[in-house]
Formats: structure tokens, sequence, C-alpha cells
């Protein structure tokens, strides 16, 4: 599970406080995160508000993918896709088009069509869970 660090969504502040609360991973954020009122919970002991801890559930979501680490995270970023729900609201053939021009951008390797296509399944069955 990558490190909450790695959220590009988090503010240094918060970032603290939910590590004074014992939320270090990515999964961890969303084990204490995963029902309405567990949401609430984490947002009141850090001082965020749903909207940032759904903001930061729905990065660490992607990040939890398979083979997905810091180096998809930027290139899936600058395709202008920053968590699950972004992924889920674009079609394969969108996705393979977005991140092909990020990489472009960044001078960087396309990641193989088959890597992409698992990301795009995978999402769409975190969404189904």
């Amino acid at each position: 599970m990558p490190p909450i660090t790695e959220l590009s969504r988090i503010e240094p502040v918060h970032l603290a406080r939910l590590e004074k609360q014992g939320v270090f991973t990515t999964g961890i954020l969303l084990e204490v995160s995963e029902t309405p009122t567990r949401l609430q919970y984490l947002a009141d002991h850090v001082g965020a508000t749903i909207d940032d801890v759904s903001a930061w559930r729905d990065e660490a979501l992607m990040l939890n993918l398979a083979g997905f680490g810091p180096r998809e995270h930027q290139l899936f970023v600058q395709a202008g896709i920053e968590g699950l729900r972004d992924l889920l609201a674009v079609d394969l053939e969108g996705l393979k088009a977005r991140l092909g021009r990020a990489a472009t951008e960044l001078n960087w390797e396309a990641p193989p069509e088959l890597m992409v296509e698992t990301w795009w399944e995978q999402a769409r069955t975190l969404a189904e869970a």
C-alpha cells in the first residue's frame, strides 16, 4: 500500500493530522473511511471536510491499482486523471489516447496497452464493489 504522502490532494496540515490518527498508508485511509459514518468521523478528527476526505479516498483508490506507482500517478495527473472518478468517466480508447498524449508531453514511453486495459478494468471492478 502506498504511503499517504503520495496523495497529491492532501494539504500538509491534514497529512500531519492523519498521521497522528495512525493513518500512514492509502490502505488504512480506505479502511477508516469506507462508510459514510467513518468518513465523517475521520473528517471531524483531522479538521477536514467530507469532500476533502472523499477526494483523498478517490485518489487512494486509484493509487492502489495493480502495477501503479509514483511514475504512473504522475502520468495520470498529466492526463487530467486525479482519481478513480476521473478514470471511470473515460472510456478505454479515451484513456489510451489521454495517457499516450501525457506520455508524449512528459517525454516518456506510453504504458503498454495491456496495463492500461488492466487499470481501466480494475477501476470498473472497484466501482461495482
